[in-house]
């Protein structure tokens, strides 16, 4: 049986970026199980998996407009520093916040300024070529 829409998919995958650095691997874990057509996974990504069989293997990539899409500089916002945490203040450190409807959002201390922090609200994926390395465990109709 093949992959196609409908059909229910298990995988295994290891997602790494272009210099190879591994972001995300469920190999030798819980496989990845969705409904293919249901735009569960990213659908540059679904749309490769068509017409594979269970044991096929396969390398995907997906330039940034095909994951995440290209880093928004809209995106970045300078805020006081006394708005994100003391130990939070360090480039890199991921934090998530919460609007006033509730929904949450994950972003990162980009800059560290002597009165301000630069946080980008950008997906951590926007702008990389994403590389997935896929394997079909299982498909049903």
């Amino acid at each position: 049986m093949t992959v196609d829409n409908g059909k229910r998919v298990s995988i295994e995958y290891t997602l790494t970026l272009e210099d190879d650095t591994k972001v995300d691997s469920n190999v030798g874990g819980e496989p990845l199980s969705f409904v293919h057509g249901e735009r569960q996974i990213l659908p540059a990504l679904e749309e490769a998996l068509i017409g594979m069989e269970s044991g096929d293997t396969r390398r995907v990539v997906l330039t940034p407009e095909e994951g995440y899409g290209p880093e928004d500089p809209k995106l970045f916002q300078e805020v006081e520093r006394e708005r994100v945490p003391s130990e939070a203040q360090q480039e890199g450190t991921a934090l998530t916040a919460r609007d006033s409807s509730g929904q949450t959002y994950q972003l990162r201390v980009q800059e560290v300024k002597e009165k301000t922090i630069v946080l980008d609200l950008n997906h951590p994926l926007a702008g990389k070529t994403l590389v997935f390395d896929v394997k079909v465990l299982e498909v049903q109709a």
